[in-house]
């Protein structure tokens, strides 16, 4: 499985963006996609997260009401769609793919990784 992530940019504080991560290969219904940040010095951290089957969604409280995760399954997309961006949103975003429907909030539990697409919020 490879996974494409696209979309990021720079933009200013109160900005959208919306990035998308298309996936390839070999994969099933039963997988969950989620979308982590990494900002510099700090640890990855969960942003979002979608069961494949079902559609159901996850986020952190970081970013609630703000991102929406969304899937259109004939294209093997996920995209996330981040309104009201602040400064402290900048960050490295990954999407990453586990085989399981469970969407888990550590990084360790996926399987596949994205290369990552640079979000940098201006003040």
């Amino acid at each position: 499985v490879q996974l494409q992530a696209s979309g990021g940019g720079l933009v200013q504080a109160g900005g959208s963006l919306r990035l998308s991560c298309v996936a390839s290969g070999r994969t099933t219904n039963d997988v969950a996609v989620g979308w982590f940040r990494q900002a510099p010095g700090l640890e990855r951290e969960f942003v979002a997260g979608i069961r494949w089957s079902g559609g159901n969604t996850y986020y952190a409280d970081s970013v609630k009401g703000r991102y929406t995760i969304s899937k259109v399954s004939a294209k093997n997309t996920v995209y996330l769609q981040m309104n009201n961006l602040k400064p402290e949103d900048t960050a490295v975003y990954y999407c990453a793919l586990r085989w399981g429907s469970t969407v888990h909030r550590s990084a360790e539990r996926y399987n596949f990784w994205g290369q990552g697409t640079q979000v940098t919020v201006s003040s």
